[in-house]
C-alpha cells in the first residue's frame, strides 16, 4: 500500500475551500492525508458577502463553503481558531502557536488578504496584530458582522472610513435597511481613482438619494471614545467629529505574507511563486489566492511584465485553487502532462473592470475615463456623454478608432453590462452610440434583462462563468439561482450577476408563445 501524500492548507478561506473541493476524492481515497488550519473560528465562508450578513441579508449560514466534519469523515484532519506560528522549511513541518507540530510533504499557503489599519489616534498602529477598540471593525469576518448588526438592528449611527467599492457596498446596504450611515472618504467624490469628474457627481448625488451622507475632501487623525474605549466618533484634520456607534475601517487590504517572509520565502507584494504555483527556491511550498504573486524567474516571460501583484478578487484565486488541486491530483494518480490539466497556471488578463452593485444604485468604470469631451482629439479618440444628474444617470464612452478604451456608466445596468462586453471584448461601438443608452430604457426595463445573447459572453466574473453554461444549466433543469450556482458555480463570488442569472432562467422557462 502506498504512502499517503500529506498536505497541509494553512488558511481557510474561500480560495482554500475551493482548493479541498476538488482534493476531496483524493482525501477518500486515502492517496491524501490532508490538514487545514484555519485561524478563525468558523470553517470557510464567502468572505465577499459578510456586509450582507452584518445587515441581515442572509444568515452565516448560507454563505458557509465548507463542512468540517464533512472532511473529518473522510479523514482529512481540520483544525480552527488555530495560528501557525512557524515553517521549518528544513524539517518540512509547521509549528503551531500551542506548540503542536505538523509535518507536510506540501504545504499550501492560502492565507489570504488582511485589512489595512490607518494610522489614526487610538487605534493599535501594529498592522500584523491590530487590536482594535469596542466599537471599530474592518467587516472582514463574521464577528465584524455581528458587530455591524448590532448596530443595523437599532437603526445605529454608522461611520464608513474609505469611498472604495466594499465601504460603499456596506454603506448602501447599511442605509438601506435603516442605519444612519456616513462616508468619509479623502477624494471630491467616491471611488475618485476610477471615475471621471461628472460621474462621480452623479454618484455622490445618487448616494446621497440612497441615505448615504457623504463627509468629502476629509483626513481623519484619530478616534474619539468614551469612559470605558468605546468609540463614539471620528476626529478629522479641521476639528470637526463625525460622530457613530460603530466605525467601520474601509482602507484596502494587503496580502498575508508574513509567514512565508519569516520562513525565508521570497515576497515582493505577495508570496512570490512560478507558474507552478510553487514557491521560488522551495519545491514542497506552494501559494494561492489573495497571498500569492504569480511571476516567474524568467525575464524573458511576457506574461510576467506586466503587474502581477495579487488583484484581491476571488475569480483568480479559485482559478489558482481548482488548477493547483488538479495538478496534484494528475501528479498523484499518474496522469500528470494529460491535456485536460495545463502544464502552468497562466490567469487569463482581463481590463480591469470596476463594479458597484447595490440595491437601487449601479455603477461600472473601465480603462482610461480621463479624456476631456470637449478638446479636440488628433488620435482617433472620440468621447460620448450623457447625463441624467436628478436620476442618478451618467454614460461615458471613450473610444479610438470606434473601439472602446474607457467607460463610466451610473445608474444604467443595462447600458453597462453591454459597455463591459464590448470594452472586454475590443468590440467596436455602433455609430449611433445613444442607441446603448436605449437599453435602459422604459420599454427595455420592463423586458427581462439580457445584455448579451452571445453564449460565449461572462455573466458571472468571479468564476468566470459564461451565458452559455448557465442556459445549458437551465435546459437540464436548474429552475433556480440557487440550482444553477450548485450546478455552474455562477453566482457564488459577489453575488453581483444574480439578477442575470434569474433573467437567463426565466428566458429559458417562459412560457411558448401561441
Amino acid at each position: 500500500m502506498s504512502v499517503p501524500e500529506r498536505i497541509v492548507v494553512v488558511g481557510f478561506g474561500p480560495v482554500a475551500a475551493r482548493f479541498i473541493d476538488v482534493l476531496e476524492p483524493s482525501v477518500a481515497s486515502g492517496d491524501v492525508q490532508l490538514t487545514v488550519i484555519g485561524s478563525e473560528p468558523e470553517a470557510a465562508y464567502n468572505r465577499v458577502l459578510v456586509a450582507d450578513v452584518g445587515v441581515g441579508r442572509t444568515s452565516e449560514d448560507s454563505i458557509t463553503l465548507s463542512d468540517p466534519s464533512r472532511l473529518a469523515g473522510l479523514g482529512a484532519e481540520v483544525l480552527l481558531g488555530s495560528g501557525v506560528r512557524r515553517i521549518d522549511r528544513a524539517r518540512q513541518q509547521i509549528q503551531l502557536d500551542d506548540g503542536t507540530v505538523h509535518p507536510y510533504d506540501r504545504l499550501v499557503l492560502a492565507t489570504g488578504a488582511r485589512p489595512v489599519i490607518p494610522y489614526l489616534a487610538g487605534l493599535n498602529p501594529d498592522p500584523l496584530r491590530p487590536t482594535l477598540p469596542t466599537g471599530v471593525t474592518a467587516l472582514r469576518d463574521l464577528a465584524d458582522a455581528r458587530e455591524l448588526r448590532s448596530v443595523v438592528e437599532r437603526r445605529g449611527d454608522v461611520v464608513i472610513l474609505g469611498g472604495g467599492i466594499l465601504g460603499l457596498e456596506a454603506a448602501l446596504a447599511a442605509a438601506k435597511e435603516g442605519a444612519r450611515v456616513t462616508v468619509v472618504h479623502h477624494g471630491d467624490y467616491p471611488l475618485a481613482r476610477n471615475i471621471d469628474d461628472g460621474g462621480g457627481r452623479v454618484l455622490s448625488s445618487a448616494l446621497r438619494a440612497q441615505g448615504v451622507r457623504l463627509v468629502s475632501g476629509a483626513k481623519a487623525v484619530g478616534l474619539e471614545h468614551d469612559d470605558d474605549g468605546v468609540f463614539t466618533g471620528l476626529r478629522l484634520d479641521d476639528g470637526r467629529l463625525v460622530s457613530g456607534d460603530l466605525l467601520v475601517l474601509s482602507c484596502g487590504v494587503r496580502p498575508r505574507i508574513e509567514l512565508a517572509e519569516g520562513a525565508g520565502l521570497p515576497v515582493d507584494s505577495g508570496i512570490l511563486v512560478g507558474h507552478s504555483l510553487q514557491a521560488h527556491h522551495d519545491e514542497h511550498v506552494y501559494a494561492i489566492g489573495d497571498c500569492a504573486e504569480v511571476r516567474c524567474a524568467s525575464a524573458s516571460c511576457v506574461e510576467c511584465r506586466r503587474n502581477t501583484a495579487p488583484s484581491g478578487l476571488i475569480g483568480p484565486g479559485w482559478r489558482q485553487a481548482e488548477w493547483l488541486a488538479e495538478a496534484f491530483v494528475a501528479e498523484l494518480t499518474g496522469s500528470a502532462g494529460s491535456p485536460a490539466v495545463a502544464s502552468e497556471y497562466v490567469e487569463a488578463v482581463l481590463p480591469p473592470v470596476v463594479m458597484l452593485k447595490a440595491r437601487g444604485l449601479d455603477a461600472v468604470m473601465a480603462g482610461d475615463v480621463s479624456a476631456d469631451p470637449w478638446a479636440a482629439h488628433d488620435d482617433g479618440t472620440a468621447v460620448a456623454l450623457w447625463a441624467d444628474p436628478q436620476q442618478g444617470r451618467y454614460a461615458k464612452m471613450i473610444t479610438r478608432d470606434g473601439v472602446l478604451q474607457g467607460l463610466v456608466c451610473v445608474g444604467m445596468p443595462r447600458t453597462g453590462a453591454e459597455l463591459v462586453l464590448l470594452f472586454e471584448s475590443g468590440g467596436v461601438l455602433p455609430a449611433d452610440r445613444s442607441s446603448l443608452l436605449r437599453l435602459d430604457g422604459a420599454e427595455e426595463a420592463a423586458a427581462p434583462s439580457s445584455s448579451s445573447s452571445d453564449p460565449a459572453a461572462v455573466v458571472c466574473r468571479c468564476a468566470g462563468v459564461s451565458r452559455g453554461s448557465i442556459e445549458q444549466a437551465a435546459v437540464v433543469g436548474c429552475s433556480t439561482v440557487a440550482e444553477v450556482s450548485a450546478s455552474t458555480r455562477a453566482g457564488t463570488g459577489c453575488g453581483g450577476c444574480h439578477s442575470d442569472i434569474k433573467a437567463i432562467i426565466e428566458q429559458h422557462f417562459q412560457p411558448a408563445a401561441v
